[in-house]
């Protein structure tokens, strides 16, 4: 049963609305721990010492010639083995960890609570992985991503019937889902990579990747809501999007890596798209509706959930680990819709075409 009438319809783009409002408006940065006197006196006495209290920095000893007894021309990072060197740990961010973490050791104590530096949560370590929740659930998704791509590639070309006279799909969308699934990948790979080890390189490459798979996710929501098959179309709706995250993405590379202005246009971009496929699922009758609502639901909150920044818990979970947990199902949810609708668009034109 379709609903009542145009009030409830509009009921469920409003409260997204409502939700995208307060997700923007908390799309800010703080950094209260890296100014912190105690903290800064630590960094600058760990650094001269090379120690913390009883536990010696490694990175912050000079390594020695064997030879000749005297300091070594290459610097401790160069002497670890080359698996260890992606992470271009050194003795300043050596320091600036250890000091965190001993501040906020001090801080609990009080009963404080947690606070960021240089504009990031306190997170343990494991291993060689930097925030191992967030990275392991950032290679589950991406797999499942890949997983869901898969599936879509072999239901059209293997499952559903193709054009007789081209063997191409009858799918209109085919080759958008497919860039879709790449951009989707790339950026999930990223942020794996990311998540494991924090330097300048994979931070850029993590916005940047992440920028262009949802300014891409935006294109699709406009093309597949407004039923868009002709090209000068879509070339219309694609060309200023792809400016612009083009634009933005040079000026993260090659002028400012401004991650607070990255997180409003990314919040914003996440939010249109949401919205649009929303209305569009509560105006069509699409077998997929229901899916699509929950999608669009669970995508705001998690956007409200990473723009709120919520403080760590358990020195592993934040509130970017709690976002990218919603994201496992919600990447298995689309591509399930994906391929209902591949389905259905298939059936209507081959129905059409007898």
């Amino acid at each position: 049963m379709g609903l009542p009438g145009p009030r409830p319809r509009l009921l469920l783009p409003l409260l997204l609305l409502g939700l995208a409002s307060a997700a923007v408006a908390v799309a800010a940065e703080a950094s209260e721990g890296d100014v912190d006197p105690l903290y800064k006196a630590c960094v600058e006495e760990c650094q001269k010492t090379g120690s913390l209290k009883d536990t010696s920095i490694k990175h912050c000893v000079v390594p020695t010639d064997c030879w000749h007894g005297k300091p070594a021309a290459k610097s401790w990072y160069t002497h670890e083995p080359l698996y260890l060197q992606w992470k271009e740990w050194n003795c300043k961010s050596e320091c600036r960890y250890h000091c965190m973490m001993e501040r906020e050791n001090e801080r609990a104590e009080l009963g404080l609570p947690p606070v960021k530096y240089h504009s990031k949560w306190p997170l343990k370590r494991a291993s060689v992985f930097q925030e191992p929740l967030s990275a392991a659930l950032s290679a589950l998704t991406l797999v499942v991503q890949f997983n869901g791509w898969l599936s879509f590639f072999l239901l059209l070309y293997y499952k559903l019937p193709l054009r007789p006279e081209t063997h191409k799909t009858y799918y209109e969308y085919t080759g958008l889902w497919h860039i879709y699934g790449l951009l989707a990948m790339n950026s999930w790979f990223w942020s794996a990579i990311y998540h494991s080890c924090d330097t300048i390189w994979t931070e850029k490459l993590h916005f940047s990747s992440a920028a262009a798979f949802l300014g891409y996710s935006l294109i699709l929501a406009i093309l597949r809501t407004l039923n868009l098959r002709d090209e000068a179309s879509r070339v219309m709706v694609a060309a200023p999007i792809l400016a612009f995250v083009t634009t933005h993405i040079l000026y993260l590379n090659f002028y400012q890596l401004d991650k607070g202005l990255n997180m409003k246009v990314c919040t914003v971009i996440s939010i249109v798209q949401f919205l649009l496929w929303a209305l569009w699922a509560v105006m069509t009758r699409h077998p997929s509706r229901l899916k699509i609502i929950f999608f669009a639901i669970g995508g705001v909150v998690s956007v409200f959930l990473e723009a709120y920044d919520i403080p760590p818990r358990w020195g592993y979970v934040d509130g970017r680990a709690i976002c990218l947990a919603v994201a496992i199902p919600l990447s298995y949810l689309w591509w399930s819709f994906a391929k209902e609708d591949a389905e259905m668009r298939t059936s209507a034109i081959t129905k059409k075409t007898r």
